[in-house]
Order: structure tokens, then C-alpha cells, then sequence
């Protein structure tokens, strides 16, 4: 039939094999094509099969699950991996995840959630491949060749975080973010992290800014070039790019405000959407970026010295010239009961909140934990669904370039020499 799902089994033990194939049988909307005795041989096959849906264990002597994920994820990008393992410690989450893996599950595991497993990812897959396939031309050529420098009109969006108050999700939402447009809509996304004093990007994808980081970048902003950016970016397993804050506050002096804006500029020139957190603080850098963005997401949550902080910095906004297609209010956690609801967030601050996330603690810090993006980890879970729309409001929502409007010009920054 073909609207059937084809599974490949990966397992070095035969019985397994055995067992899942038989436990597949009963059902009719699934058809096991293979199975695979080791990583090594899997690959083979599934390059030859091209399965939908990919059965690996992840304990296998020559080619671990792990190894053999990441090489199908780039030799068979169609075939939806879930792992399986007998021991579910966070580790092995974290890196089913990172190398490609869209389920795992701990055996032993019942044949309802085998199927239910494998139905889910597939039809995650082809709700994926469908919009990948609907986008226009120039989006879908974004693993090609970079935009011509000449032409402007072609410039990647300039997305900023930015929240006048901490502790409201900024950082988590900038990570998953980025991870929902480059996985869920095929853009070619880098993520900056802003806060070049404390910085918690690389900590939520579990990378050390000790390697690469923006520090690294320092001689050639002072020289006026930026030959080696392309060196200091860090290409994640997740599916996006990364450029992360230096490794000591110290060092966050070095990086000034025209550094920030040719930095800025030479990423839009190379990818779809240039996804930015910064500080909750406002200094010159923060500025900077706030400038140069196309599009500010302002965080704020259900707590009245996060409603207060909104309303003075939609002032300051509107000071700078930023107009309300440029400053988007994304309020997260909405849905939590604490006793003030979006329509007195609205009436506070004198204008409509734009987007909303819901507040889902367990998946959140379960994911934070980890180092993996909980976009990748709970795909199905509503604070998920939340931000996949808010990157399709905001993937789809683009100017032909950016006004100058949207850049004001340095003598208003004095208006924060109150910080």
C-alpha cells in the first residue's frame, strides 16, 4: 500500500529483530522492508531501501546507534530515526537527540508506544518535507551558495531577544527558536548570543565558548575585516549555526558597538535569519543590535515588575523610532495562574501582545538539564507547537530590506546613560 510506513530494524541481536518484526506485522498501515545486524550494514541498507522510519538500537559493537544516526542523517535525510536503549539516562538522550535521533524509547517498551512512536515521527517527517517543499525558491536553495553581496534585497532578517526584565525565558526561546526555523522550515538560521558578559547559549546546547566565541573575532573588528568570521561559527548537530559570547564577563569590553553592527551585517549576507539574545541590560552594545534588528521579539511574563519594565521600555521605543512592526511582545508562560491575565497585561502597557507561549515547566527544564532544545526533544508538546508558530510569524514576515527607519542614529543613545 502506499500510504504505508517503511521501517527499517537496526539491532545486533537476532531475537530483537525477530520480535519487532513479528510485533510490526499486526499492524497495516506499517511494513518492515530490512533489518540490519550492526550500524555499518544499516547504512547499506537503508541507503538502498530508503525507509521512512528507522528502528536503532544503540548499544552495537562495530557502529554504535549514535554514529550510525548522524551518518544517515546526512546520507538518507528522509529516514525518521528512533533510538532505542536499554538505558534511559539523560546522556544517551542528549545525544540520540544532537546526532539526528526524532524519538527514543527505553526498553522494554509496550507495542502501543513502539507504533505510536513510529507514526509520530512519520507523520512529523512529511508535515516537514511539505512545508520544506512549499517555500520559494530562494528559501529552499538556503544550503547553496550565499546571497550575492550586491543585492541587498536578499539580506537575511536580523531577529533580537531582548527583555527590559531577566529570568522571563528569553535565552530558552532564542534556542528553540532558532532550532524550530532551521529544522521545521529550512532556513539556514545562526544563532548570536548577545550577552557577552554571562552569556547561557552554549550552556543550553552544551558547547564551550572557550573554543570559538565572538572574543575570537577582536583583531579583525579592530582592523575593520571580518575574513575569519565563517572560522568562529560553530555548526551545531541541532541544525543550527552558532556564535557564542566571550568566555569571561571581562572580555565583553572588547566588544563595541560598530564590532557588533559589521559582525550583524556579515551574518545576514550568509543566512536566512540571524536570531540574536541579548542582555536584559541596556548598554551600547545591546543597542547596537536593537538598531541593526529587523525585528525586536520583547519578552515579557505575567508578573507585574515584567509589566512595569514592558511598558517603560515600549517608551524608550517609541523614542528611538521603532515602530510596532519592528517591536513584536511575546509573552511567555501565559497560561500560568498567577493572578493576572493577558487581557491586564494588555490594558497596562496600551497595546496587544503579539504571540504567546505557554508555560510547560517539566519539558523546559527537562531540556535545559540536558543541553538538548526541548523543540528537538518534546517536538509534540504545546510550548513547542508555540514556538514553531512564532518562527513561521516571523520566517514569513520580512521586509525587501531594512529601512532606515529601523537604524536611528547614534545621538539617541544618550537616553540610556541611566543604566
Amino acid at each position: 500500500m502506499a500510504d504505508q510506513i517503511r521501517v527499517l530494524i537496526v539491532d545486533d541481536i537476532p531475537e530483537t529483530r525477530d520480535h519487532l518484526t513479528k510485533l510490526l506485522g499486526f499492524e497495516s498501515d506499517i511494513e518492515v522492508v530490512g533489518s540490519a545486524a550492526s550500524g555499518g550494514e544499516s547504512l547499506t541498507m537503508a541507503t538502498s531501501l530508503q525507509p521512512d522510519v528507522v528502528l536503532m538500537d544503540i548499544n552495537m559493537p562495530d557502529m554504535d546507534g549514535i554514529a550510525a544516526t548522524e551518518k544517515l542523517s546526512a546520507q538518507v535525510p528522509g529516514a525518521a530515526v528512533v533510538m532505542m536503549s536499554v538505558q534511559g539516562e539523560s546522556d544517551y538522550l542528549r545525544r540520540s537527540m544532537l546526532a539526528g535521533a526524532r524519538e527514543f524509547l527505553v526498553k522494554p517498551f509496550s507495542s502501543d508506544e513502539l507504533t505510536a512512536s513510529i507514526r509520530q515521527v512519520h507523520t512529523r517527517e512529511r508535515e516537514k518535507q511539505s512545508r520544506m517543499s512549499a517555500l520559494p525558491v530562494q528559501a529552499s536553495n538556503a544550503g547553496g551558495s550565499a546571497p550575492a553581496a550586491d543585492d541587498s534585497s536578499h539580506d537575511g532578517q536580523v531577529i533580537a531577544l531582548f527583555s527590559p526584565k531577566g529570568g522571563v525565558g528569553r535565552t530558552t526561546v532564542a534556542v528553540n527558536l532558532a532550532v524550530a526555523a532551521a529544522t521545521e522550515l529550512g532556513k539556514t538560521v545562526v544563532l548570536m548570543d548577545g550577552s557577552f558578559q554571562f552569556g547561557d547559549v552554549g550552556v543550553l546546547l552544551n558547547l564551550n565558548p572557550k573554543n570559538k566565541s565572538i572574543a575570537d573575532l577582536v583583531p579583525e573588528l579592530e582592523a575593520g575585516e571580518l575574513e575569519s568570521i565563517d572560522t568562529f561559527v560553530i555548526n551545531h548537530s541541532a541544525g543550527i549555526r552558532v556564535l557564542l559570547a566571550p568566555p569571561s564577563p571581562e572580555m565583553a569590553e572588547l566588544i563595541t558597538p560598530s564590532g557588533v553592527k559589521r559582525v550583524l551585517d556579515a551574518l545576514r549576507k550568509t543566512h536566512d535569519l540571524v536570531i540574536v539574545d541579548c542582555t536584559s541590560w541596556f548598554n551600547e552594545t545591546t543597542l547596537a543590535i536593537l538598531d541593526s534588528a529587523d525585528v525586536v521579539l520583547t519578552m515579557l511574563s505575567l508578573e507585574i515588575t515584567s509589566i512595569k519594565n514592558m511598558r517603560l521600555f515600549l517608551e524608550v521605543a517609541e523614542q528611538l523610532g521603532y515602530g510596532q512592526d519592528k517591536v513584536k511582545l511575546v509573552l511567555n508562560r501565559a497560561d500560568s495562574s498567577l493572578g493576572i491575565r493577558v487581557s491586564d497585561v494588555e490594558s497596562s502597557i496600551g497595546r496587544k501582545v503579539d504571540h504567546t507561549i505557554v508555560s510547560d515547566g517539566r519539558s523546559v527544564v527537562y531540556a535545559l538539564n540536558r543541553g538538548v532544545p526541548f523543540f528537538l526533544s518534546n517536538r509534540e508538546a504545546q510550548v513547542s507547537q508555540d514556538i514553531l508558530r512564532l518562527a513561521e510569524a516571523i520566517a514569513g514576515d520580512r521586509a525587501a530590506s531594512p529601512s532606515e527607519a529601523a537604524r536611528k542614529p547614534a545621538q539617541k543613545k544618550s537616553m540610556f546613560s541611566f543604566r
